[in-house]
C-alpha cells in the first residue's frame, strides 16, 4: 500500500510513498524498545558524542535535506536552508544540555537518611510530526528525547515522509539501529503508533487530532502542540518597520505556521492606518518569489473556505508570482481583511495561510480581551515604541510565547508551549528534556554498626 506524493510547487504528481500498517508499525516500535537498553546505558556524554555525529551528518548533507524539504512542502530555498542549520544545532544543543543537567535538592532531608533524584528516560517514544516544518518539527521532538536516553519511532506527515526518512537512516549511522525508526504513512499509522506499546506521544497537529491522540494514549505520558491563532496588538506608537515585519511573519511558510500572526488588533483612532500600512507590505510580499505554496489539496480548501464564508468587506490581496511550470502550484496570495465582525470565520478559526485579519478595540483593555478571546494560546506579540507598556502587556497576554517588537523569533534555548485549546508541553530549552523524563526518588537510611 502506498500513498501518491505531489509536488506543492506544480501540483505535480512527484512520487510515492509506502504506508505503514500494524506489521510495520509492531515491528518498528519492538526494535526501538530492544535498542533501548544500550541507547539508555550509555553516558550523557556518549549519548552526546553520538546526537554531535548526527548533527554533522545533517550538515554535511545540507543540499540533500534542503532538495527533500523543498519537495514535500515547496518552501523556497532561502528557508529550508535555514530550518536545516537549526535542525543541526538543535542535536548540538540537546548534547550539550544532557551533560548539563541539574539535580534537584539532594542530601540529608531527613534525619539519618541520605535522598537523592535520578531522572530516567521513559522508554520508547511515539512521535507524529505534521506537514508544515517535516524536518524541524521532528527535531524539535526528537533531540530531546533521545539526549534523555530514549529511543524514538516518528511518523511523518502523509505528504512529507522524505526528510524524516533521511534522518532516520543518518540516525543509523550516528546513534546505531533502531535507536531512531520512521514509520511513515496515513492518519490511521499514527493511530496505529499512538495505540502501540510505545511509554509516551509526542504530538504536534491540530486541536481536533490532539484531543483523539489523548484519549488513544490512554494513561501514558502525551505532549501536545495543537496550533495557535496569534495576536498582534499593534498601537499607536508601533515602530516604522511593524508592518513589514508583520506581513514577512504571516508569510514565512505561506503562514503554515502554529505560532505565526494572525490576527491584528489595534485602537479606532489607528485602524485605518494599521489597514492601509499592512495591505501596502502586503502587496511588496508575493507567492511565487518570497514564500512558498500551500501544501496540500485538503489544506488548500480548507483556506479558500475560511476565506469565503469570512464577511469582510475589504480585502486587500497581493499578486502571485510563480515560476515557469508552477503556475499549477497551491498558491495562494498573500491577503488582509478588514472591516469584519469579531465572530468571522477568519478571526475564530486557525486560518494557517498567508492572511492577517485586523480588528479593532475602543482601548488597551478591549484589545487585550480581543487578544485573548479565541481558545488557542500560543504565541502573541505587541507592538510599542514604549518598552514598559509592551513588556506589561505581553505579560498580560495568555500565550505561551509572547513578543515585543518582533514576531517568529525562536532559539534553542527558549522554551515554547501552548495553553488552553494550543496544547500543553515544553518543545525547545532544557526544560524539554524533562517532558522526556520521569524523576525517581532514591533514600538510604544510614546505619551505623557498632
Amino acid at each position: 500500500m502506498k500513498t501518491t506524493l505531489v509536488d506543492p510547487r506544480t501540483g505535480a504528481v512527484r512520487g510515492t510513498s509506502p504506508i505503514a500498517r500494524e506489521s510495520e508499525v509492531r515491528s518498528a516500535v519492538a526494535a526501538a524498545r530492544a535498542a533501548w537498553p544500550g541507547w539508555r546505558g550509555r553516558t550523557p556524554r556518549e549519548r552526546a558524542r553520538a546526537l554531535e555525529r548526527l548533527a554533522a551528518l545533517v550538515e554535511a548533507n545540507t543540499a540533500a535535506y534542503v532538495a527533500r524539504e523543498a519537495a514535500g512542502t515547496g518552501k523556497p530555498d532561502s528557508e529550508t536552508t535555514g530550518e536545516v542549520e537549526q535542525v543541526a544545532d538543535l542535536f548540538r544543543f540537546y548534547a550539550s544540555a544532557v551533560r548539563a543537567q541539574s539535580a534537584p535538592a539532594a542530601g540529608r532531608l531527613v534525619d539519618g537518611h541520605e535522598s537523592w533524584v535520578r531522572f530516567e528516560p521513559l522508554g520508547v517514544v511515539g512521535v507524529v510530526v505534521p506537514w508544515n516544518y517535516p524536518l524541524m518539527m521532528a527535531a524539535w521532538r526528537c533531540a530531546p528525547a533521545l539526549a534523555a536516553g530514549n529511543t524514538v519511532v516518528a511518523k511523518p506527515a502523509e505528504t512529507t515522509p522524505d526528510t524524516l526518512e533521511l534522518l532516520a537512516e543518518h540516525a543509523a549511522e550516528a546513534l546505531g539501529p533502531a535507536v531512531l525508526t520512521v514509520v511513515p504513512g496515513d492518519r490511521r499509522t499514527g493511530r496505529l503508533l499512538v495505540e502501540s506499546g510505545v511509554d509516551m506521544v509526542a504530538f504536534t497537529g491540530s486541536a481536533a487530532a490532539g484531543a483523539d491522540v489523548a484519549a488513544r494514549a490512554g494513561g501514558r505520558r502525551v505532549s501536545l502542540e495543537l496550533g495557535g491563532n496569534s495576536p498582534a496588538l499593534v498601537l499607536p506608537d508601533a515602530p516604522d518597520d511593524t508592518w513589514t515585519r508583520l506581513v514577512r511573519a504571516c508569510t514565512y511558510n505561506a503562514g503554515q505556521s502554529c505560532a505565526a500572526p494572525a490576527r491584528v488588533i489595534t485602537l479606532r483612532e489607528n485602524y485605518e492606518r494599521t489597514v492601509e500600512n499592512l495591505a501596502a507590505a502586503a502587496r511588496e510580499c508575493l507567492a511565487g518569489r518570497d514564500f512558498g505554496p500551500l501544501n496540500n489539496a485538503g489544506q488548500l480548501a480548507r483556506y479558500d473556505d475560511i476565506v469565503e464564508r469570512s464577511a469582510a468587506r475589504r480585502h486587500f490581496v497581493a499578486d502571485i508570482a510563480p515560476r515557469a511550470g508552477e503556475e499549477h502550484g497551491l498558491w495562494r496570495p498573500a491577503r488582509i481583511l478588514a472591516d469584519l465582525p469579531d465572530d468571522d470565520p477568519a478571526v475564530v478559526e486557525e486560518v494557517f495561510g498567508p492572511l492577517l485579519t485586523v480588528q479593532s478595540a475602543a482601548g488597551v483593555e478591549a484589545a487585550v480581551a480581543l487578544a485573548n478571546g479565541v481558545p488557542q494560546a500560543l504565541a502573541a506579540s505587541v507592538w510599542t515604541r514604549d518598552l514598559s507598556t509592551g513588556l506589561d502587556l505581553a505579560a498580560r497576554l495568555d500565550a505561551g510565547e509572547a513578543w515585543i517588537n518582533c514576531h517568529l523569533v525562536q532559539t534553542a534555548e527558549l522554551p515554547h508551549g501552548g495553553r488552553g485549546a494550543s496544547g500543553h508541553g515544553t518543545d525547545l530549552s532544557t526544560l524539554a528534556l524533562h517532558e522526556y523524563q520521569r524523576p525517581k526518588t532514591v533514600t538510604a537510611r544510614l546505619v551505623r554498626e557498632g
